[in-house]
């Protein structure tokens, strides 16, 4: 019989958010898949797991897992896990995933931390439909364009982001997405966890030294754009000099204030209550 492919999700900082069950299935494994294998070793030494590793990066993807396919078909057992959270997303593991499912293999999920769904929860924006777009494009021109495809979608949109990029990508976020109320999440669940929340241009202003861009960080934009509020200087039409002209044309009072109470858009109490309060100052 074929092994078993195991998905594992592992801390994303706090070594203690990781579930018994990851810590059994890392143990009873053949040999664990890992991102980074010196990055995982402080994880299995924390937990006194001397589980094989091996290599499994963006790099040596295509290779090494044609070779872990080949352990799970004579039966052995793998777990993938990334540097830290849920592999397959923005982390290698979708590669030998798919290959395992072509081949018959059993492939079963060991849930755990995800940044981006830590950081939605926490953020205080709406995580009843969300839009997750791993990292945005690092050069300008296309984070721009890939924003502009994403700005009529009727959703959460999430991001993943590097610390040296976060400036750029808010300052796009808000020209091209327009004015909105966004979170970034940064070095969640770590000592120096920060969830900072403010419209896009206030974070974009925040974060515009890179002395405040430090961490994996994750972006959250509202998919609702603020509507630009009203200057002071806008035109304020008196009700009560508009009565006086419906009244000049003919109008008794009652028909004059209803006809001005429906031009303004207003209730007949409001317009009648704004009438006798501008009349008062007179």
């Amino acid at each position: 019989m074929a092994g078993t492919l195991y998905l594992v999700a592992t801390p994303i900082g706090n070594l203690e958010d990781i579930t018994h069950r990851a810590v059994r299935l890392l143990r009873e494994v053949s040999v664990i898949a890992c991102e980074d294998t010196r990055h995982t070793r402080k994880l299995l030494n924390h937990y006194g797991i001397n589980t094989r590793t091996i290599s499994y990066h963006e790099h040596n993807e295509r290779e090494r897992a044609l070779e872990l396919l080949r352990l799970l078909e004579a039966g052995s057992d793998v777990a993938i896990v990334s540097d830290a959270g849920t592999p397959g997303i923005s982390d290698p593991g979708f590669q030998l995933a798919r290959l395992a499912i072509e081949s018959a293999v059993q492939v079963v999920p060991v849930p755990g931390p995800s940044a981006l769904i830590a950081a939605l929860i926490a953020s205080g924006l709406p995580t009843d439909e969300f839009f997750f777009g791993g990292f945005l494009p690092a050069r300008s021109g296309a984070r721009r364009k890939r924003l502009a495809e994403l700005s009529p979608v009727p959703a959460t949109l999430v991001f993943y982001e590097a610390p040296h990029r976060i400036a750029a990508a808010l300052k796009d976020a808000h020209e091209i997405l327009g004015e909105r109320e966004a979170v970034v999440a940064r070095e969640l669940t770590k000592m120096h966890e920060e969830i900072a929340r403010g419209r896009l241009s206030e974070l974009a202003a925040r974060f515009s030294s890179s002395k405040s861009a430090r961490g994996e960080m994750v972006l959250i934009v509202d998919r609702t754009v603020i509507k630009a509020e009203l200057e002071d200087t806008a035109p304020v039409v008196s009700i009560a000099a508009l009565v006086t002209a419906l009244e000049a044309e003919g109008l008794d009072h009652r028909a004059a204030l209803k006809k001005a109470a429906r031009e303004l858009g207003l209730s007949r109490d409001e317009a009648y209550r704004r009438l006798v309060a501008e009349r008062g100052r007179e």
